[in-house]
């Protein structure tokens, strides 16, 4: 299906595609898709516990991009312990935190993204 999706699209050299998961955290860890990168996003409104309920899934992940972020003030998310919860099933992981609102964070993740050799 990525295949035919990819040959469909015909990207333009040094685009980047990215194949979005629907599901759970569990299942897209489990198979290769051809990614070049496997990147786990969680929102601050999910709950930091994620990262050691669903391990396999950040184990497997280079990053992980904790969304909506201009939330914290009204939500109970601890972002230090969910940090130390991703650090403890992956200790290389890199994290980005980003607001779509305000764009806190997006330069940060676009540069690593360039930074990226394909």
């Amino acid at each position: 299906m990525v295949k035919k999706g990819y040959t469909g699209l015909n990207p333009q050299l040094n685009s980047v595609l990215m194949i979005e998961n629907v599901g759970n955290l569990v299942c897209p860890a489990l198979f290769d898709l051809g990614e070049n990168y496997k990147v786990a996003i969680l929102s601050v409104k999910e709950g930091e516990d994620k990262p050691i309920k669903y391990p396999y899934m950040f184990r497997e992940s280079e990053v992980m991009i904790l969304t909506k972020i201009d939330l914290l003030p009204y939500v109970q998310f601890d972002v230090n312990r969910c940090i130390d919860y991703v650090k403890q099933v992956n200790p290389h992981i890199k994290i980005f935190q980003v607001s779509a609102i305000s764009g806190s964070g997006l330069n940060e993740w676009y540069d690593w993204l360039k930074s990226q050799s394909y």
